[in-house]
């Protein structure tokens, strides 16, 4: 019985990796629990549960959403990243961005709007009240 439960809650929760490769053409959207590596060319909405990778050659037009992205290739549209995006400097990036944390490489081409959230929490005094933060020179 134990055995059963274990094999679904692992297929629920896939980290194989799913993988477009080079020369293959998706339009339309895309779901998945697992990790995802794109090779080929995608038009439309990528969203994953766990890392997607845009390899040298990969392209999408259109929305990424997932936890964290490791771009190599070309992005034109808007990136909902929760985690980490990595930009490798072959990277080719156009649009929007929301992230938690952004790592660039030197050559990487980032013509984006980018919002960074999560990383800035206020700071309260004994009455709870909040507070300025001031750096000292």
């Amino acid at each position: 019985m134990f055995k059963q439960e274990k094999a679904k809650s692992t297929s629920e929760n896939s980290k194989d990796q799913n993988k477009i490769s080079h020369g293959t053409k998706i339009t339309g959207n895309i779901e998945s629990k697992g990790c995802f590596r794109i090779d080929g060319s995608v038009e439309g909405t990528v969203r994953s549960a766990a890392k997607v990778v845009i390899g040298k050659d990969g392209s999408v037009n259109g929305e990424l959403e997932c936890e964290n992205a490791d771009i190599e290739g070309k992005f034109n549209g808007t990136l909902k990243i929760s985690g980490t995006l990595s930009l490798r400097s072959t990277a080719v990036i156009e649009g929007e961005a929301t992230v938690s944390k952004l790592a660039v490489e030197p050559g990487a081409t980032f013509n984006a709007t980018c919002t960074m959230r999560g990383g800035v929490k206020a700071i309260r005094n004994e009455r709870g009240e909040r507070q300025k933060q001031e750096q000292s020179a």
